[in-house]
């Protein structure tokens, strides 16, 4: 999975004509050969102790209850958790209950990759879970979700019906978005390695109608809204001691009006700027944490190794080159570089994985300059390195 994979398989006009606009479906997409297999799947469960609701089984809509398909286990420390019985499991997913598994790109490295693809191209955070079907039974009810989604198909079939009432509905509005329209403006069938983008608001219903089980991840993207750069442009007024101070809550009328008027005249400098959600944009990028990696065992110093490879933790760094220096700016930290430096960081904002000894070559410079280079980054938690990335 790369950046190029996935803008492919969204088109070249997806930004232009269909995000937060219109629904797409990509028929046969992506190749989704190892990105997530059943056997992975039975792996993350057994291996792992994902307590409700990270991993829940659903059925018309309702959450079934957890001691349907789990015991509840006592350890020595007098916690209890809930271990996964097959047996009831396997009998609640036959009776028509389907299994979600949320963020899978925590746990499994192709889902978090594919996961950073959508990132670094639509440029917010990504969250994916997965889904598992077996019968034409909804799992999840006819629902709408208060973000955008992209779907991959990874194995079976699963068939979509959509409707839009209430555009661009939030998680928490101040309206009802009302009932979901009866006549579904479309309907479709998706198969291994077909990608679908649904935009947040539309309402839908979900199942595995065409006689074969369903294994499937949706890719949501977090929202961007005016509330949403209004909250950052007031951090951004802070600097004026106008906006520091009390309002006049007891005060007179004409000074409570006087007050107003100033707010609203640096509210205005702000908002005249024409760069300023693209402004919004960088400081997000560059304060999106990503997924954090440690460096184990390298706890103090990153060792002049060549072979140790490296990788950013998030997919939304902001580069940015100038005469003296190039800044970095990546999971909340900004660096500042000499130019020659570039060289190093270009291939890692691109989402690369790089041995040290290439970067230094690629750079021309010495392989411990790299070494520090990279431990800056480690520390503040931009990058890990390790041996087998």
């Amino acid at each position: 999975m790369t950046d190029l994979s996935i803008a492919a398989c969204l088109g070249e006009d997806f930004l232009a004509q269909a995000l937060h606009r219109e629904y797409r479906h990509v028929p046969g997409a992506l190749d989704v050969a190892g990105l997530m297999t059943w056997d992975d799947l039975n792996q993350i469960l057994a291996a792992h102790r994902l307590e409700p609701p990270r991993m829940r089984l659903s059925r018309d809509g309702k959450t079934l209850l957890v001691g349907g398909y789990t015991a509840p286990v006592a350890t020595r420390r007098h916690t209890v958790w809930h271990r996964l019985h097959p047996a009831e499991l396997h009998a609640r997913l036959e009776e028509g209950a389907s299994l979600a598994l949320d963020s899978v790109d925590e746990l499994h490295p192709p889902i978090a990759r594919l996961a950073e693809a959508i990132e670094r191209h639509l440029r917010t955070r990504v969250q994916a879970n997965l889904y598992a079907s077996w019968t034409s039974t909804d799992g999840f009810g006819v629902h709408w979700d208060g973000h955008d989604t992209v779907v991959v198909q990874l194995d079976g079939a699963k068939r979509w019906r959509y409707g839009t009432t209430r555009p661009f509905p939030l998680y928490r509005d101040i309206e009802d978005p009302g009932e979901a329209p009866s006549e579904p403006v479309a309907d479709l069938v998706l198969l291994p390695g077909d990608v679908l983008y649904v935009p947040r608001g539309v309402w839908h219903a979900v199942s595995a109608d065409q006689g074969v089980r369903s294994l499937h991840v949706t890719c949501g993207l977090r929202t961007h809204t005016a509330t949403d750069l209004m909250a950052w442009v007031s951090e951004q007024l802070l600097t004026h001691e106008d906006w520091r101070r009390d309002l006049p809550l007891l005060a007179s009328p004409d000074v409570q009006a006087d007050a107003v008027d100033g707010m609203r005249k640096r509210l205005a400098e702000l908002l005249d700027d024409p760069t300023l959600i693209a402004r919004y944009r960088a400081a997000m990028d560059g304060q999106a944490v990503g997924r954090m990696v440690p460096s184990l065992p390298y706890i103090d110093a990153i060792p002049v190794d060549g072979s140790l490879r490296i990788r950013l933790t998030t997919a939304r760094a902001v580069l940015e080159t100038g005469e003296d220096a190039v800044t970095l700016s990546a999971a909340g930290s900004m660096y500042e570089f000499a130019p020659a430096a570039e060289a190093v960081l270009r291939p890692l904002i691109d989402g690369r994985t790089v041995d040290l000894a290439t970067l230094a070559e690629t750079a021309g410079l010495a392989l411990e300059d790299v070494a520090g280079l990279v431990q800056e980054l480690v520390v503040g938690q931009a990058a890990t390195v390790g041996s087998l990335l």
